[in-house]
């Protein structure tokens, strides 16, 4: 009997990742994926999930509001439900497990990290994996990521409403702040899965950022995730944005320079965000 799996992130990028690390690890999986807590409820109204794994800051219906039905009005309130946020503290955590989450994975996360929390439960559930072997990444076998394609992926429209299919509100052309010219005046922190990074910003817009940072001892990599930390010049906190690296180069010509620029693209389709970024470039 196939696993039947829930994915719920308005980020198709962060949609993508946890997909591709899961099939990694298991065999006869069965995805189903959500933009917001909404459609994740269809989902589980059609279908008997097994396990949840959702973002807790969505447009529409939040995680927590999604935990609240599954918990309180679904068919399945025990079905493991693990937490996926870019906020890390402590009392957001807290808050958490209070409202009944089963486990928590602060993004960005290594593919480790997200394997282990699964597995975790899924042995509370008492599932046993199949001998068939799970399926592996290749330079063919992730090309869904690119496509969108992929026969096992039952799939709930992800365009909210008023807004065409594939259309995504940041496809807008974008307004470049450069941080010269005395637009966007701040800064941000950059966090890795395994590292953090303060950041000059150099440019700003709608759809990414460029900046300046010293070089770390272990460079991150192109489309690692990011959770950018956006402050104004007062040290105030903006926002806290999704994010992938789109690219990475020396600011010298020499292999030991300390300087790199970095350019991460955001991923959240969360008209909250999208205001506020609006307001801080212009």
């Amino acid at each position: 009997m196939s696993l039947k799996v829930l994915v719920v992130d308005d980020a198709s990028f962060v949609r993508d990742t946890v997909k591709r690390t899961l099939r990694q690890f298991l065999p006869n999986l069965e995805l189903h994926e959500a933009v917001d807590g909404r459609r994740a409820m269809s989902v589980m109204k059609l279908n008997k999930i097994d396990i949840v794994l959702s973002d807790w800051e969505m447009p529409e219906m939040s995680g927590a509001e999604l935990l609240q039905w599954v918990r309180n009005e679904s068919k399945s309130p025990e079905v493991p439900f693990i937490m996926i946020s870019s906020r890390g503290d402590r009392d957001h955590i807290v808050k958490a497990i209070q409202s009944g989450v089963s486990d928590y994975l602060a993004k960005p996360f290594t593919a480790e990290e997200l394997q282990r929390k699964v597995v975790k439960q899924l042995n509370k559930i008492g599932y046993k994996e199949s001998k068939r072997p799970a399926q592996r990444d290749s330079a063919f076998g992730s090309i869904d990521v690119l496509t969108g394609g992929n026969t096992e992926k039952r799939t709930v429209d992800s365009a909210p409403a008023g807004q065409q299919k594939g259309q995504n509100i940041f496809a807008k052309p974008a307004k470049v702040v450069s941080a010269k010219t005395g637009g966007f005046e701040g800064r941000a922190q950059l966090r890795f899965a395994n590292l953090t990074c303060q950041c000059v910003v150099r440019e700003l817009s709608l759809q990414m950022m460029t900046g300046f940072m010293v070089r770390p001892e272990q460079l991150p990599g192109l489309f690692d995730q990011a959770v950018v930390d956006l402050e104004n010049k007062s040290g105030e906190a903006l926002a806290r944005l999704n994010a992938y690296v789109h690219s990475l180069q020396a600011m010298e010509n020499n292999p030991d320079t300390q300087k790199i620029k970095i350019v991460v693209r955001f991923v959240d389709n969360d008209p909250e965000k999208f205001e506020i970024i609006s307001k801080a470039i212009a």
